[in-house]
């Protein structure tokens, strides 16, 4: 037994339980969270004998300062038949405590848990939030529905669009840290799908302001055909264009709203994409260290049946890369079609580039009002050149994340 290995043994009398960064444990429990199996580390962090462990409702490491809102959040989207990654406070049959990321994944005939040890920037901040949920479950008597309520007020503070979005980026965050703090080189699926996020979420900013420019410009054919039916029939032929004009960006107002808004949109579904693979991406990699750690231990897990324990483990490997795998692939192909939606809307915007030189040309021979007019087209010149940096900024920002991708 190594140095590191008899000091992790060893118990302290009060505080935190003995786990190891470089650690991962896993139990599994049936549909009800009673507890089937689990390896040694598991046995070792919770301080309790296998025959203690196996045929206990999972409860049983509960820590009393556990929001009861999170296990409502767990339970909601594990009935669903999806994963979840949560942070969980434990505590061990002597009384220590031990702070687990875990992913549940559910498996045939109930769930397998994962954990490692936190340990990043974004772990400390969680802690406050549980400490605050639970003063409130406490001192203001709100039920696990309202607590569960509170607890996604407070991820969407953090600018997390749902519970999903926020469990896939501090699973990344804490393998991340892990990490460094093992002195590991980067995971770099891990980091590329981190820096492909960032960039989908850029891509949700740049649409925010392309919808912002599209409502702005459209006012702007009304004013011309208002100025110019004024000094009719000179004004005509830029009644004639601008009305042109309004026409086309109505059809391509149309498009935008077809393509960029909406929740199936390419934008929504790319940014969805990126966060499935990242969550998949660091689940697949806790199960393997698991499945890993379980062929290397030597030490006794009681009546449990290790061959199975390993298949069932091999197998949700097996399963979750190939989800990963897959994930990348939708992440490839709605990055495609944002490119390609992008050189569509150049294309479009090719057509109004020429009928706004046109009315520019037309308002120039007016013998009055042409200074007004020219400033309006101008303003209109102002527009497209602002939209068409968009695009380009769309476009260099889905190829970045394809580049990524390989």
């Amino acid at each position: 037994m190594s140095f590191v290995d008899r000091r992790i043994e060893s118990r302290p009398s009060t505080g935190e339980a003995p786990f190891g960064l470089h650690e991962v444990f896993f139990s599994r429990t049936d549909e009800r969270g009673v507890i089937q199996a689990g390896n040694y580390v598991f046995k070792r962090v919770a301080n309790y004998e296998w025959e203690d462990l196996i045929g206990a409702p999972h409860k049983v490491i509960r820590h009393p300062e556990m929001p009861r809102g999170v296990f409502q959040l767990f339970w909601d989207t594990l009935k669903r038949g999806e994963s979840i990654g949560a942070y969980v406070k434990n505590k061990a049959k002597d009384g220590l405590y031990y702070w687990v990321f875990a992913v549940v994944v559910p498996c045939r005939g109930g769930f397998l848990s994962a954990r490692i040890r936190p340990s990043s920037a974004l772990f400390e901040e969680v802690k406050q939030a549980y400490a605050e949920l639970l003063q409130a479950e406490q001192n203001g008597g709100i039920d696990p529905e309202e607590s569960a309520e509170q607890l996604m007020n407070w991820i969407s503070e953090k600018g997390f669009e749902s519970y999903h979005q926020f469990a896939a980026h501090a699973l990344s965050s804490e393998l991340m840290a892990r990490d460094e703090g093992l002195g590991k080189p980067k995971d770099l699926k891990i980091s590329d799908l981190h820096k492909m996020l960032r960039n989908s979420e850029t891509l949700v900013s740049e649409t925010r302001g392309l919808i912002k420019d599209f409502d702005a410009m459209h006012t702007i054919p009304h004013n011309l055909r208002v100025i110019a039916s004024r000094i009719e029939p000179s004004g005509g032929p830029v009644t004639v264009l601008s009305q042109n004009y309004g026409a086309m960006s109505r059809e391509m107002s149309d498009w935008f709203a077809t393509h960029v808004m909406g929740e199936n949109s390419n934008f929504t579904t790319i940014k969805m994409a990126v966060n499935n693979s990242l969550f998949v991406e660091g689940m697949a990699r806790i199960l393997t260290e698991c499945e890993a750690q379980l062929k290397n231990e030597r030490r006794s897990l009681g009546d449990i049946d290790m061959p199975a324990e390993r298949k069932i483990l091999s197998s949700l490997v097996q399963k979750e890369t190939k989800r990963a795998q897959k994930s990348m692939k939708e992440v490839d192909h709605e990055a495609d079609r944002i490119m390609r939606a992008c050189q569509v809307m150049h294309r479009q915007f090719l057509g109004l580039s020429s009928t706004r030189v046109l009315c520019k040309i037309e308002s120039a021979r007016l013998p009055e009002s042409g200074e007004t007019l020219s400033d309006i087209i101008d303003q209109l010149g102002i527009f497209q050149e602002r939209i068409s940096q968009r695009l380009d900024n769309i476009s260099k920002l889905s190829n970045e994340i394809r580049m990524l991708d390989q």
